[in-house]
C-alpha cells in the first residue's frame, strides 16, 4: 500500500514537473513572438521615393519630387534629380515626405510600466547630486515603447533621467537598434538639474510641472529662503567643479603639485561648468524660469528650460541669455483654477510671438511619446502657426540639442530619418506608410499592431455571454 502510494505521489511529481516545463515553454515561445518587433530593425540599402509632396520644413515644400536615401544618408532632394541606378523605387503619389519628429524631453527606454511594476523603472539614483550617472548605460533598447512611438513618425527622442536636484546626463537616441550603441545619437546630450523652485506645499489644482505640492502649508518667506539656499549649494557644487578641473589639469602639467583625489560627480559637471555642453534645467512659473535665467548669467553656462509651463512670460530674460525652452505640458492641466481652459495649449504660439526659441515634447516615460504629432497639432490649432508647429517638432528640437547639422529637415547630407505619410503629419487620421532611420527601412509594427491583427477579426458572437 505504502508503495503505491509513493508511487502516486512521483507520478503527480512528473507530471507537475511537465506541466511547468511545457507552460515555461509556451510562455517562453510566447514573450519571443510578443517582443519579436523589437529585434526587426529594418534593412538598408539605396531609396528612391518619387512623386511625393517634401515637405523639406527647412526651405519651401515641393509639390511634386523625389528623395533619394543612399548609405544612411539623404542623398538628394528635388523635383529633377538623378536616381542611382539599382535603387529601389518607391512610388509617392499622394503621398507626403517629412523629416522624422524628435521628442526632446522623455524618459523613453529608461521605464516600462510606471504605475505597480519599480523593477521596470530605471529613471532614477539615490542621492540629490549624480552628475555622473548616464542615461545611455540605462537605456532598454527592446522596450516596447520603441516600436509603438516609431511608427506613428517619431524618430529620435531625448531620454533623461530624473530625481534629485542634478539628476544625471540625458542621450538622445534614434529609435532604432539592437544596442545602446546602435541607438545612440548624442551618447552624452546634456546635464539635467531639477533647478530649486519656491513651494510652498498645500493643494494645486493641475499642471504637471508640481506647482501644487502636498503636505502642510509653509510661509512664503520661508519656502523662498529654502529655495535660495539649494540654489546656493547648486553654486557651491559648480564651483568646485571649476576648482577640480583647474586642478587635475594643473596636475597633468606638473606631477611634483599635489595629487587631486577623483571625484566622478565633479569630473561628470567639468564640460557643463565651463560652459562647453548645455545643462537643462526643469522649471515651469516665471518666477522660477527668471531665477534659473538669472543663475545661467552668473554661471557663465549654457541653459535650456524644460517644462516651461509660464516661459511666455520670461521672454526677455530668456532671450538676454539665449535660453531656449522645451515645452512639455500641452497635455496638462491648467495650473490654477480660474486659468482658462486652453492656457496650456496656448503657450507655444506665445512663445513664438515672443521670440522664444522653442519645441514642444510629451515629457512622457514612454508609453503616450507616439502623441507628439497630436500635441504639436493641437497647438497649432490654438494660434501657432502650422508651419511652425510642424517645425517644433523637428528642425526645433534638433538645433536646440545641437545637432541641426544632422536632423530636423530633409537636406542633402542629413541623416536619413524619414517618414512618407498619406496625409497631413500631425493630423490624427494620417496614416504613416513608409518609415526610415538612419536610412533603414522599417517595418511598421509593434505591439499594437500586432494586437489589433489579433482581435480584429473576431465577431461578437465568438464571445461567451
Amino acid at each position: 500500500m505504502k508503495a503505491k502510494v509513493e508511487c502516486k505521489k512521483a507520478k503527480r511529481f512528473i507530471d507537475l514537473c511537465s506541466f511547468v516545463f511545457i507552460c515555461g515553454a509556451l510562455f517562453s515561445v510566447t514573450a519571443q513572438s510578443d517582443g519579436s518587433q523589437q529585434n526587426q530593425t529594418g534593412r538598408a540599402g539605396t531609396f528612391a521615393i518619387t512623386n511625393a509632396r517634401i515637405f523639406t520644413v527647412s526651405g519651401a515644400v515641393i509639390e511634386n519630387g523625389t528623395v533619394v536615401i543612399q548609405e544612411g544618408r539623404i542623398a538628394a532632394v528635388g523635383a529633377g534629380v538623378s536616381i542611382p541606378g539599382g535603387a529601389e523605387r518607391i512610388d509617392g503619389k499622394g503621398l507626403s515626405i517629412y523629416p522624422g519628429m524628435i521628442d526632446a524631453g522623455t524618459n523613453l527606454g529608461l521605464a516600462e510600466i510606471g504605475q505597480g511594476a519599480n523593477a521596470t523603472l530605471d529613471t532614477a539614483e539615490v542621492g540629490s547630486m549624480n552628475a555622473n550617472a548616464k542615461a545611455i548605460k540605462a537605456v532598454n533598447p527592446h522596450t516596447s515603447h520603441v516600436n509603438v512611438t516609431r511608427v506613428n513618425g517619431i524618430t529620435s527622442v531625448l531620454s533623461r533621467p530624473t530625481g534629485g536636484i542634478v539628476s544625471g546626463q540625458a542621450t538622445l537616441i534614434n529609435l532604432n537598434g539592437s544596442t545602446q550603441a546602435e541607438m545612440a545619437v548624442e551618447p552624452i546630450a546634456g546635464l539635467i538639474v531639477n533647478f530649486p523652485r519656491i513651494t510652498q506645499g498645500g493643494g494645486g489644482f493641475g499642471g504637471g510641472g508640481g506647482f501644487g505640492g502636498g503636505g502642510q502649508q509653509i510661509d512664503f518667506n520661508e519656502a523662498v529662503k529654502r529655495r535660495d539656499t539649494q540654489i546656493d549649494e547648486l553654486k557651491k557644487l559648480f564651483r568646485d567643479a571649476v576648482n577640480y578641473g583647474r586642478a587635475v589639469e594643473a596636475y597633468a602639467k606638473d606631477k611634483t603639485l599635489p595629487a587631486v583625489p577623483t571625484n566622478l560627480g565633479l569630473e561628470a559637471l567639468i564640460p557643463y561648468v565651463r560652459g562647453e555642453k548645455t545643462i537643462f534645467f526643469t522649471a515651469e512659473r516665471d518666477r522660477d524660469i527668471r531665477a534659473v535665467a538669472k543663475f545661467v548669467g552668473e554661471m557663465k553656462i549654457k541653459g535650456i528650460i524644460l517644462g516651461g509651463q509660464e516661459a511666455w512670460k520670461s521672454a526677455d530674460e530668456l532671450k538676454k541669455n539665449n535660453i531656449p525652452v522645451i515645452y512639455t505640458h500641452i497635455y496638462s492641466l491648467p495650473v490654477r483654477e480660474d486659468d482658462p481652459y486652453d492656457s496650456l495649449f496656448e503657450a507655444p504660439a506665445k512663445m513664438h510671438q515672443a521670440g522664444i526659441k522653442f519645441a514642444i515634447s510629451t515629457g512622457d516615460q514612454g508609453a503616450e511619446v507616439r502623441d507628439l504629432p497630436y500635441q504639436a497639432g493641437i497647438a497649432g490649432a490654438f494660434g501657432l502657426s502650422r508651419e511652425e508647429a510642424l517645425k517644433s517638432v523637428t528642425l526645433y528640437p534638433a538645433q536646440i540639442l545641437g545637432v541641426g547639422d544632422k536632423m530636423g529637415s530633409i537636406e542633402i547630407g542629413k541623416m536619413a530619418n524619414v517618414v512618407v505619410t498619406d496625409g497631413d503629419l500631425l493630423d490624427p487620421r494620417t496614416n504613416v506608410k513608409y518609415l526610415f532611420i538612419e536610412g533603414r527601412l522599417l517595418p511598421l509594427t509593434s505591439r499594437h499592431t500586432e494586437l489589433f491583427d489579433s482581435f480584429k477579426e473576431r465577431k461578437s458572437s465568438e464571445i461567451i455571454p
